[in-house]
């Protein structure tokens, strides 16, 4: 399949895709991942590997646009809202621990 990468044409199939991942450790993941084989991989890595091309010259959704388009599974990180912050009081009391009443 025919995919435009950084504005440059490649001629991408899963099979090629499997067969360039094949060997590859993959990289703490922290931003968008994409599912190789059995593998879980940065978006950037898989398309650097894929295009030989340095991760600052193709934004993510670029190649998550191709993956996505090949079969594989993409994914984002989630979007859960932030935890609220403690009080100083409630910071406080967890470091010290809960006292029991006796």
């Amino acid at each position: 399949m025919r995919c435009v990468i950084a504005r440059f044409p490649f001629d991408l199939t899963k099979s090629g895709v499997l067969d360039s991942m094949k060997g590859i450790k993959p990289e703490p993941i922290t931003g968008d991942s994409v599912i190789v084989g059995r593998r879980h991989y940065p978006i950037k890595q898989v398309g650097a590997v894929i295009t030989r091309q340095d991760r600052r010259d193709f934004t993510a959704a670029e190649v998550t646009r191709a993956m996505t388009a090949l079969g594989f599974t993409c994914r984002t990180p989630s979007e859960e809202p932030p935890m609220p912050a403690l009080t100083p009081l409630e910071n406080a009391s967890a470091l010290l621990g809960a006292s029991t009443p006796v």
